[in-house]
């Protein structure tokens, strides 16, 4: 099927391209912009205390169901200047006028005050429940003291509510830096721009299909973000692959179509298997029973499917195209292409777009100042294909096969020495303190811990209900002795109706620390339970706490499902045990290497100020369960391709230690090119300002550049060579039950090779 497919992509290549890619791309752009987008970012918690109390505060208190915030302010004549009162009482009438929000003024509570007298916060509760909406009527809050003019009034607002989410522009810089790297690795531009072109018109048709899917799915706001970074990176990563199989396939002497159908009818299917694993991935997020990581997992899958089939449909054409030109780049393509880079990157870090028109217009201009200089115009020499003996990768091989033992265990010992902070992993939500110092929320944030301490910024709600709730001198009561703790500041009890209460306690740590987690422990298994008191605690901070709780329990359901399907798959593919099981156990150390750099560096702070991280914390809660669905996928992207070319010259040479050095001489380059496209990619959200956005980046590019090289280059050639022929020993009775799926296709010698 896949030969026939290509055959036809490449005799009817321009239908294939402008008869069907580009009209859909066209299309489903329209149909998105026409429908638009119903993207919501809901983080619910099913069965957990935190909400139990939500659903009781809907009931009661709707407003207190919602976000909370605080309107932080510092005055340097105090707060309870004249001036100051009557412009920030203005202030919270233009607020409390809102219908989806009710204040509490620092001059009706005297506990909102500090000591000194200087700072003072006003308590927002907004009865709104979906992110989209909350941060809509944020930026309107924000905007009601712009005609608020005090000398030495400063005013800030605090609460996730607040919060600004940025992306960095880590897809430009992840392309720019492939131009780069593909240019290097095949030395042609022709050869650079396929697998790019053919990922972004993918990416295109892909992105342009989610959004109109969350008008049916419920998907989260970063949905599109997600499927833009898996989608380039595995997009051009698959096309890669098949590029260098129709070169490879070139220059053994095919003509430009039988190149092309031998390269979809080997390589794409191992794009096939490849994508299938990804998407099996990210189809185990469904176990988590989370209505937002099923929203991430369906739009990243719709990405991963549609680079699929680009890279055997829509690639194929634009090979037949360019044909023998690929290999073809003139001096003034070259110069042309490095202007652009170099432009456009710096257009890119000032987020200019008349830079990066710039940048198009100088390369379009070096363009054609190169070509009318008859030196530049002529073609480069094109590079001459080594034989594979005298490659480094070929010695590399060699020398790791005459060495297997000293290099499996120390590439094992390095692996597990890297993987040792995991031990010590805290799941958990990082707070405001993290944000830049110029947003608002941080300013707010700090302000609330120098006038009240850390823990005003991440209050506890719990509710209580019984005679207590009914009774004023027992919720005094009860408030004083949540007081009286050590690691309370102040609790406040507020009557809602005449059987339920809220009581807000302040801790005296901040959200994110470990202390906090330890009080809403307390509270619950040891506290409340002593006062003999029906009571239940909830709020964002507890939500966090929780939400680990769920997250870690349902984590081990995620690994043994997707390591159980992925084991089966392998299986049918290599008919082998040993193969999938060795796969598996080195993809689950580099995982966990992965894991433990991000411990060492966010958790416990080691080197934490050369990416820009102000504190230490704990590690987000999600990125454990989305670094293992995202990582786990590429890493066997990277397995499938080496295994498969391995597997393909064992079946002809039937010999292990040459197939193993073939097979990694033929797809170390191309893995390392596309490995290293996918860490510059992953890399880029480090440079953001965001946490959560740098500690997955770092940690999803980790994870890839250890499975690139320790893994693949060293760990997966030395187990190969120690097992020998045992690598491919399967039981005749399972043999003979498995199903058998062909990935190394129906290879064909090269003419030259006969000749």
């Amino acid at each position: 099927m896949l030969a026939r497919l290509a055959r036809f992509s490449a005799r009817r290549r321009r239908l294939m391209v402008f008869g069907i890619w580009i009209p859909l791309l066209i299309g489903l752009g329209v149909a998105s912009a026409t429908l638009g987008s119903d993207f919501a970012t809901e983080f619910d918690i099913p069965d957990s205390e935190t909400s139990d109390v939500q659903a009781l505060l809907e009931a009661a208190s709707p407003q207190r169901a919602g976000f909370t915030g605080e309107i932080v302010f510092r005055a340097d004549n105090g707060v309870t200047d004249p001036a100051v009162q009557e412009a920030m009482n203005t202030l919270f009438e233009r607020v409390d006028a809102l219908e989806e929000v009710s204040i509490t003024s620092p001059y009706d509570a005297p506990t909102q005050i500090s000591q000194s007298g200087t700072i003072a916060f006003a308590a927002l509760d907004i009865a709104i429940t979906t992110q989209g909406e909350a941060l809509a009527i944020s930026e309107e809050i924000q905007h009601l003291d712009d005609d608020i003019n005090v000398p030495g009034l400063q005013i800030e607002y605090g609460g996730n509510v607040f919060a600004e989410f940025e992306l960095p522009a880590s897809e430009a810089y992840g392309l720019l830096a492939a131009m780069i790297i593909l240019v290097l690795a095949f030395g042609s531009i022709l050869a650079m721009g396929l697998p790019i072109g053919t990922a972004l018109i993918g990416l295109g048709v892909g992105a342009s299909l989610v959004t109109v899917a969350s008008n049916v799915l419920p998907m989260p706001d970063f949905t599109t973000s997600l499927v833009a970074m898996i989608g380039l990176g595995v997009g051009i990563d698959y096309a890669l692959f098949i590029v260098t199989r129709f070169k490879e396939g070139l220059d053994g002497g095919f003509d430009v179509e039988d190149a092309i159908v031998e390269a979809v009818d080997t390589s794409g299917r191992a794009v096939i298997f490849a994508g299938i694993t990804v998407i099996i991935s990210l189809l185990g997020l469904f176990v988590m029973g989370l209505a937002f990581a099923r929203g991430l997992a369906m739009g990243a899958i719709i990405g991963v499917l549609l680079m699929m089939i680009a890279s055997i449909s829509l690639l194929p054409a634009l090979l037949a195209m360019v044909g023998r030109k690929i290999n073809r780049t003139s001096r003034a393509a070259l110069i042309s292409m490095l202007s652009f880079v170099v432009i456009a990157f710096f257009s890119v870090a000032d987020e200019s777009l008349p830079i990066f028109l710039t940048a198009v217009g100088v390369a379009v201009a070096i363009m054609l100042v190169s070509f009318a200089v008859p030196a530049l115009r002529t073609p480069l020499p094109e590079r001459k294909v080594k034989p594979k003996e005298t490659t480094f990768w070929y010695r590399w091989s060699r020398f790791i096969q005459r060495r297997p033992w000293p290099a499996a265990i120390g590439a094992t010992a390095l692996l597990l020495v890297l993987a040792a902070p995991l031990l010590s992993i805290r799941l958990g939500f990082g707070d405001n303190g993290n944000a830049p110092e110029h947003t608002t929320v941080r300013k707010a944030y700090d302000m609330l811990a120098e006038g009240f301490g850390p823990g005003f910024n991440g209050p506890l709600y719990i509710t209580v209900q019984g005679d207590t709730a009914s009774n004023p001198e027992a919720l005094q009561g009860f408030a004083e002795s949540l007081t009286a703790l050590d690691a309370v500041v102040v609790a406040q009890g507020v009557p809602l109706t005449d059987d339920l209460a809220l009581v807000i306690a302040y801790p005296t740590t901040a959200p994110q620390d470990a202390a906090t987690t330890q009080l809403v422990n307390d509270l619950r298994d040891d506290v409340i339970p002593s006062l003999g008191i029906d009571a239940m605690v909830g709020g964002f901070t507890a939500g966090g706490v929780d939400f680990a709780n769920v997250i870690g329990g349902r984590m081990p359901y995620l690994f043994i499902g997707v390591l159980s399907l992925s084991f089966l798959l392998l299986l049918a593919v290599f008919r082998s045990l040993l193969v999938p099981l060795k796969a598996v156990i080195l993809n689950l150390l580099g995982i966990g290497a992965a894991y433990g750099v991000i411990v060492a560096i966010f958790q416990w702070g080691w080197g934490m100020e050369l990416i820009g991280v102000d504190k230490a914390g704990p590690i987000e809660t999600w990125a454990p369960m989305m670094l293992f669905a995202i990582v786990f996928g590429l890493s066997m992207d990277y397995e499938v391709f080496l295994l498969s070319r391995i597997k393909e010259e064992y079946d002809n040479t039937r010999s292990n230690a040459t197939a193993v050095a073939d097979g990694l001489t033929a797809t170390a380059r191309v893995i390392t090119a596309a490995a290293l496209i996918m860490v510059c990619v992953f890399a880029a959200f480090v440079l953001g300002y965001d946490r959560q956005l740098k500690l997955f980046g770092l940690g999803l590019a980790t994870a890839v550049a250890i499975d690139a090289t320790i893994i693949r280059m060293v760990l997966v050639p030395a187990t190969m060579e120690l097992l020998g022929d045992r690598n491919w020993w399967m039981p005749k009775w399972l043999e003979r039950i498995v199903p058998r799926i062909d990935v190394e296709g129906h290879h064909h010698t090269p003419p030259n090779q006969n000749a």
